[in-house]
Formats: structure tokens, C-alpha cells, sequence
């Protein structure tokens, strides 16, 4: 009988040793001085990282996503205005070109994926229009199934910045800097085709300039990040419709802060309890709670990002810890994450990465 539990133990011991998770970190790059995306292996025991692999390219694969089967990721390459896909080895997270795109536009900053894999969505920040692509089974990057040209008032220039789909998959939420508005497409699971939703955009204050935008956990709420003007705007999502109502704007910066500034991304804590966007100038991150039944901000401070220009941060699935991606001091930043206050504190750990744009997380098994 001791032999037997014994032998048990020995293989629960064996079992949990194999199914030890993996964490990979890949890190988009402007090409001017970076080589391309960078693969990190990160151990968070001790927020140790080892370089595994930098696949290299001059196109700045900026901005990166995945497929939700985490098997192949996506890459904006904003240099040259073309989609990349790649395949994700599942024991090492090393990265394999697949296929590249046109991207039908200039200026290719930012990519999203369909929550049920079934097309990428293309911001052409320079051109001013959004792409659709199917998205083939082996993850390469199909046909193209529709782009819409964005028009402004005389006095504006469209400049499409973002396209966030619906956790459903139902519509995509496209964020125009150059026009003020964030515009609601229904997309046609059949054709890839995008249809304007029944209230087709939500207009902020001119000069906001709508940036990226993020979906509240609980699907009811949405944020939009405004680069022009450093504020949040929040809206409450209608249920069928996907329809955008106002809510509040709220700055980003603190009274007494004088400089220049422009904000840049916006993230929630895995729980929807904390909400953080970067701010570019005054050189950190604003954190705020969050009301989950009202979709209400309130300030809980900022904290230094320990670096220039923070473009893009990644916030940990487990809530453990964040890390920013100064662009203009080449580092990626960890902080610490106090899950009950959602504060912020330095790690004391940094690596050198040039020009980074963008940081995703993966975990493998």
C-alpha cells in the first residue's frame, strides 16, 4: 500500500513537472533601430527573461496579435504597409513566417482578430482606411473581403487608428484619430463584409482624437483612450446593437501637470476592477477603478513609466504585473501589481529592446 501511494505521488510530481506552463513574450519593434519581433522566454519567479529568437525584418512589425487558438500571430508592419502572419511552435513559441499581405493602405498600425478566427481587421493610420481579410485554417492570411475609406469634415483628415471586434464577434468598434469618431460596424460572418450599425459611429469632442478603445470584461462598457487631448471617453454599450452611449470623459494627467502630452494605450486589469492608459509627456501610466455597474472612472493616481514615450504596455493575464514598452528609451519596464489596490510599483527590472512598440503575452504547456 505504501508502495502504491508512493508510486502515485512520484507521478503526480512527473506530471505536474511536464505540464510546467511556459510564458512567451513577443515584442513588435520600429525598424529604424530594432530588427523586428522579438521572442522572449520569461520566467516570472523572478522576472528573468532569455532571448529565444528575433525574426528579422525593415517593414516594423509594430503592432502584434494573436488568433484566439494561440497558434499563429499576426504583425502590422507599419514600414510598408503590409499584414504578416506567422505560426507559433507549441513547445518553444519560436516564431515561422507564414504569408504577408498588402495591407490596401499606408501606414499599418494596428491589427485585430475576429474571436472566432475567422478574419484579421487593418488600420491604415497614413491612408485613412480599414481593411478585412479572411483568415485561412493553417492561419495564413487569406483574401481580402472589404476596406472602407474614412471622410472627415474639410478641416479634418481621417487617420484610422484602431478596429476592436465584440468579444461575440458581432461587430467591430473603428477608432478615426483624424475624425473624432469611433465608428460601429456589423460584420457578416459569411463574407467578411462590414455594415454600418444601426447608430454608425459615436462622435467625441473635436481634437480628442480617438485612439485605441477597450470592451469592459462584462461586455457592457466601453473605453476609448484620446490621443489629442489625453483623456478617456467612456460609453455604455447597448446590448443587440452594439450602439455606443456617452458616458464621461475624464483626463488622464493630473492638475498640476503643465507639458505637452498625447496618450496612447488603454487596458484593463484581468478582474475589470482597474483600468490603465500610457501617457506620453508626462511619461506614465493613470490608473483608475472602475464601477462595474456603471461603467464610472475614478482616479487612483499615476506611476512613473521609468522611461519616454510609453506606446504600448501589456498587463499580465494573472494580474501579477505590467510591463511598458518605452519606445524612446528602448526598454521594456516590469512593475509590480497590488491586485487589491491595482497600484503599481517598480520591479526594479528592465531589458533593452530597441524602439518597442508592442508587447503580448503567451503561455504554452
Amino acid at each position: 500500500m505504501r508502495l502504491t501511494i508512493l508510486t502515485l505521488l512520484c507521478l503526480i510530481a512527473m506530471t505536474t513537472f511536464a505540464q510546467k506552463t511556459k510564458e512567451i513574450l513577443y515584442v513588435g519593434t520600429y525598424t529604424q533601430k530594432g530588427e523586428g519581433i522579438y521572442v522572449y522566454e520569461l520566467d516570472r519567479s523572478n522576472m528573468s527573461v532569455k532571448e529565444l529568437q528575433i525574426i528579422t525584418s525593415k517593414t516594423s512589425p509594430s503592432f502584434l496579435e494573436f488568433h484566439p487558438n494561440k497558434k499563429y500571430l499576426y504583425a502590422a508592419n507599419e514600414g510598408t504597409g503590409t499584414v504578416s502572419a506567422y505560426a507559433i511552435d507549441p513547445a518553444t513559441g519560436k516564431l515561422t513566417v507564414i504569408n504577408e499581405q498588402p495591407s490596401h493602405g499606408s501606414g499599418s498600425c494596428h491589427i485585430g482578430v475576429d474571436p472566432k478566427g475567422r478574419f484579421v481587421y487593418v488600420s491604415n493610420y497614413g491612408s485613412g482606411d480599414l481593411a478585412v481579410y479572411k483568415l485561412n485554417q493553417d492561419g495564413s492570411i487569406g483574401a481580402l473581403t472589404d476596406t472602407i475609406q474614412n471622410k472627415g469634415a474639410a478641416d479634418q483628415k481621417p487617420h484610422m487608428h484602431s478596429m476592436i471586434p465584440s468579444a461575440d464577434g458581432k461587430f467591430v468598434y473603428a477608432s478615426d484619430l483624424g475624425i473624432d469618431k469611433i465608428m460601429l460596424y456589423a460584420i457578416d460572418a459569411n463574407t467578411g463584409k462590414l455594415t454600418p450599425g444601426s447608430v454608425p459611429y459615436a462622435e467625441v469632442q473635436k481634437g480628442d482624437g480617438p485612439r485605441h478603445f477597450v470592451i469592459h470584461p462584462n461586455g457592457n462598457f466601453g473605453y476609448s483612450v484620446g490621443e489629442l487631448s489625453s483623456v478617456v471617453n467612456s460609453f455604455k454599450i447597448v446590448k443587440n446593437s452594439g450602439a455606443l452611449v456617452p458616458l464621461e470623459r475624464v483626463t488622464m494627467l493630473p492638475a498640476d501637470f503643465k507639458g505637452k502630452n498625447s496618450a496612447a494605450d488603454i487596458h484593463f486589469s484581468p478582474d475589470g476592477k482597474f483600468l490603465y492608459a500610457s501617457n506620453r509627456g508626462h511619461e506614465s501610466l493613470a490608473i483608475y477603478s472602475v464601477d462595474a455597474a456603471t461603467g464610472k472612472l475614478k482616479s487612483a493616481g499615476h506611476v512613473e513609466t521609468h522611461g519616454k514615450h510609453p506606446r504600448n504596455f501589456l498587463i499580465d493575464e494573472k494580474g501579477e504585473f505590467a510591463i511598458v514598452a518605452n519606445r524612446d528609451n528602448d526598454n521594456l519596464v516590469f512593475f509590480k501589481m497590488d491586485a487589491k489596490s491595482g497600484q503599481l510599483t517598480f520591479a526594479n527590472k528592465e531589458i533593452t529592446v530597441p524602439t518597442p512598440v508592442c508587447v503580448k503575452q503567451l503561455f504554452l504547456k
